[in-house]
């Protein structure tokens, strides 16, 4: 889903990474803490042991997420983390219309440019990837992340 992108109104969820319900600013390690979190608590209520690889993968996918929100977006105005099927389902909602793009790796110039990796990993290491638009403006932008 990431070289075309889908665009269909959700519902926007508060930034509260931590579980309490209570807005806040979001930041990268706020997003990876909640994914490790809702990953620990379904593979305690599963009985199996999480896949470290798994928790890594959806870790990173809601760092880069979350990043891309706060240097590209305007800021990170909505987060959520759920479990889906066999997978994890994050989303990251910020004030920009603008669809995540890739960027080549050198400018007009021909000079290596800084960063600019966020959106290939969250599209090599997700299953799904949405981007929708938000009734206030904005977007969300969600994926899922498999969980053998």
């Amino acid at each position: 889903m990431c070289e075309k992108h889908r665009t269909t109104p959700v519902v926007e969820v508060p930034c509260a990474a931590d579980g309490t319900g209570q807005s806040r600013p979001c930041r990268p390690a706020d997003a990876r803490r909640a994914v490790e979190r809702a990953i620990d608590a379904c593979c305690r209520a599963r009985h199996t042991p999480c896949d470290a690889h798994a928790v890594s993968d959806a870790r990173l996918v809601a760092s880069e997420l979350t990043a891309n929100a706060i240097l590209h977006g305007g800021g990170v105005t909505g987060f959520h983390v759920d479990l889906v099927g066999r997978g994890v389902r994050v989303c990251v909602s910020d004030r920009s219309d603008r669809l995540p793009e890739v960027r080549p790796p050198v400018d007009r110039e021909g000079r290596r440019r800084t960063g600019g990796w966020g959106w290939p990993i969250v599209c090599r290491l997700a299953r799904e990837v949405q981007v929708c638009d938000l009734p206030s403006g904005g977007k969300c932008v969600s994926a899922v992340v498999p969980l053998p």
